[in-house]
């Protein structure tokens, strides 16, 4: 008796329930359909941009920054400077997820060589390597000791003593191919002042 009248007084409560969730998955549903559609994110000016990509130069690759590999995705602040122009003026305006191949002929990239950079030196400048190659690459230091640059051996003369280093970008004179998936845009951060809610 007991449980018949328990199994009687929930009954009509879970009926109840049962209702207001009826009416509440209506309303909820109303809230749904009224609610804007927002537009995603758009690469822009003072936007927060994060990216992969994988670089390519003359089919080889060069460099991947991507996911797949566990590398944190590139983040910069879109008109920053920090890209290279025209890779920024190819990443305007495009959305998350989108995936775009975006090619750049030198002089959008890095430049023509420019022969002026290169220079020859005397091997023993070297010293402290056992064996000096083209194709490593050092950090110099300017002569007034207040600029590092990376520099390149592309020529090693034993006979006469000399290495022929160049200061050129190491990607100069290349077209350099860019397959690019924007992850994320977002804000940059607000800044309030004293007294700014």
């Amino acid at each position: 008796m007991v449980g018949g009248d328990a199994a009687q007084s929930l009954e009509p409560h879970s009926h109840e329930t049962h209702s207001d969730e009826t009416h509440s998955d209506e309303t909820h549903s109303h809230e749904i359909v009224r609610a804007p559609v927002s537009a995603p994110a758009r690469v822009g000016a003072g936007k927060y941009v994060t990216i992969n990509y994988t670089l390519r130069t003359n089919g080889a690759i060069r460099h991947i920054r991507s996911a797949v590999w566990g590398d944190e995705p590139l983040e910069y602040l879109h008109g920053s400077g920090r890209l290279l122009p025209a890779l920024e003026r190819a990443l305007e305006g495009k959305v998350e997820g989108e995936r775009l191949a975006v090619t750049l002929p030198p002089e959008d990239a890095y430049g023509e060589r420019d022969k002026a950079l290169q220079q020859r030196v005397p091997a023993e400048q070297f010293g402290g390597v056992d064996q000096v190659e083209a194709g490593m690459c050092f950090l110099a230091q300017s002569e007034d000791g207040r600029r590092s640059e990376s520099v390149m051996i592309t020529e090693v003369n034993e006979e006469n003593g000399f290495v022929v280093v160049d200061t050129n970008h190491p990607l100069a004179g290349m077209t350099l191919e860019f397959d690019v998936t924007v992850v994320r845009v977002r804000d940059a951060p607000a800044t309030g002042g004293c007294g700014k809610a």
